[in-house]
């Protein structure tokens, strides 16, 4: 199963049918449309609170992190369960037939921690965790190697690394399987007395020599203070590099810093 980011769906499956037809095998692709629908649960409570529509027995302990199984939801076949959120949190990514989510959720409502939220609530957690949002901090023109997401492809002597061959490789590996330097790197801020949002400019401590722009910003809950999340030019892009944002036509010190703002709690097994 592939559950492909919402605004660019139709794109990646014409990327699909290309990729399949030039390939010489027996491989096919069903669009489930609107067929089946989503729910999050999200947070340390989550694997209770998804525990009671389970089958018994169904084992959550030994269920890792971004692993899923086909499974009943409360008694309903046809569904699947993903242990994945885009949260920094626990949590669990559940599947189902469209005509019975209503169904499910309201079960899942009936226990008193469970809550409802928007994606503003959501936005406000991924940008703690430092994850990017797909048309803000990432579109089709940002590398990995700029997005700071090389880990992506493995370590230097991986085989994605050291053979490449996949598209785009000759834009982000050298022959030998390093990243190629980028004029800019992906960072977090922290500083600003007031939040930075999308587009903010980024300059230098000087305030005179502008090296980026913020492309997400908030007020974290968490931390009680403004995030922000942006490009800056290379070899401004190191932890604790004093800068300035101009917010509201006034520059606000601030300074790059390392992600996640606050410390991710994803599920690992037991050992």
């Amino acid at each position: 199963y592939m559950v492909v980011n919402g605004a660019t769906k139709f794109g990646d499956m014409k990327h699909f049918k290309e990729q399949m037809e030039a390939f010489d095998g027996d491989v096919t692709m069903e669009y489930l449309e609107d067929s089946k629908q989503l729910l999050a649960i999200q947070g340390p409570g989550a694997a209770d609170a998804v525990a009671k529509i389970l089958p018994d027995g169904f084992d959550l302990v030994n269920m890792g992190f971004m692993t899923g199984v086909d499974t009943t939801l409360d008694g309903i076949d046809g569904c699947r369960i993903t242990r994945c959120g885009y949260t920094g949190e626990d949590g669990f990514e559940i599947a189902m037939p469209a005509e019975h989510t209503v169904s499910i959720a309201s079960k899942l409502m009936e226990d008193p921690t469970v809550n409802p939220t928007g994606l503003g609530a959501r936005d406000s957690l991924r940008l703690e965790a430092g994850l990017c949002l797909y048309g803000n901090d990432l579109n089709g023109d940002t590398t990995p190697v700029e997005g700071t997401l090389g880990w992506t492809m493995g370590g230097p002597k991986s085989r994605r690394r050291t053979e490449g061959g996949f598209l785009g490789a000759e834009h982000i590996l050298t022959p030998e399987g390093k990243f190629k330097k980028s004029a800019r790197k992906r960072v977090g801020i922290m500083g600003m007395k007031a939040p930075a949002r999308e587009h903010a400019e980024i300059y230098d401590a000087t305030g005179e020599n502008l090296i980026g722009e913020v492309t997400s910003g908030t007020f974290s809950p968490c931390l009680k203070k403004p995030i922000a999340m942006g490009y800056v030019s290379t070899g401004n892009h190191k932890n604790g590099t004093e800068v300035m944002v101009k917010i509201r036509n006034k520059m606000q010190k601030a300074a790059v810093t390392k992600m996640p703002f606050v410390e991710s709690r994803y599920y690992r097994v037991p050992e």
